[in-house]
């Protein structure tokens, strides 16, 4: 092997080292000093040493009370997104818009603005706009999913078998007799399939839209941290890892029914 040859099969590893120690050479380590064994030490013991009482107490502010609040946020957020996300993917698969391509572009084009933001972003807008609470959570979750499943679906119709159709059209079916009898049949358990998929990463999501007051875990959970309540952190994060267990079980179950 040549040199250049050497030099050029070596050249990813070399840009990708370079870039992790720039990176490296730009954090301020400053801040390191302050962290003791103790301090490590008094985290990890709280971590594991949850507070149980805080589980459930009636009061609706409790675990139980705020896990079903943050999975009511994202199934309420990614039905809204499996409705919406519907028309948007009509207009964006080019295939059913062959004669006008720049409909299908713009179609695209929603979809990646509307996924080109992270949930967190799209909580933050919607707290300053409707108030802080689960509305703003579902809010976040819907719009931003609209793009995402939006996307998924327009390529699963765009590689989907054209032959249903061709036969359909051949014997004289118009749009929307191919849409409902050759395409949708298709494509409706592997939609509900994402819609599945996307529940599972919203409740992940949802937990953290908290933070910035859009309802759910993530307000208490922030508070816990500031407080240095290390025992109520390890609840909550353990409820969090229950809750994400259980419902990639149920969704995995269903996923497999719809295949």
């Amino acid at each position: 092997m040549s040199m250049s040859r050497k030099v050029k099969s070596y050249l990813p590893i070399i840009v990708v080292l370079a870039i992790i120690l720039y990176s490296a050479a730009g954090i301020d380590y400053s801040e390191a000093g302050n962290m003791s064994f103790d301090m490590v030490k008094s985290v990890f013991s709280g971590l594991f040493q949850p507070d149980w009482g805080y589980v459930y107490d009636g009061s609706g502010e409790d675990l139980l009370s705020l896990l079903l609040l943050t999975i009511g946020i994202a199934f309420l957020g990614t039905v809204i997104a499996t409705v919406l996300a519907l028309p948007l993917t009509f207009i964006s698969a080019h295939n059913l818009w062959k004669s006008n391509t720049i409909v299908s572009k713009i179609g695209k084009f929603i979809c990646n603005v509307l996924r080109a933001f992270p949930e967190l972003v799209y909580a933050i807008i919607f707290v300053k706009m409707v108030g802080p609470g689960p509305f703003a959570g579902v809010l976040a979750i819907g719009v931003h999913q609209i793009g995402m499943l939006g996307k998924l679906y327009t390529e699963e119709i765009e590689s989907m078998d054209e032959a249903p159709v061709e036969s359909m059209t051949a014997v004289g079916a118009n749009f929307w007799q191919t849409l409902f009898y050759a395409r949708l049949p298709q494509l409706i358990p592997t939609f509900l399939s994402l819609a599945l998929n996307h529940f599972e990463i919203a409740v992940r999501s949802a937990a953290t839209l908290g933070l910035v007051g859009a309802g759910g875990i993530g307000a208490p959970m922030i508070f816990a941290i500031q407080a240095r309540n290390w025992g109520r952190v390890g609840i909550i994060l353990f409820g969090i890892i229950i809750t994400v267990f259980l419902i990639d079980a149920v969704t995995g179950y269903l996923r497999k029914k719809l295949q």
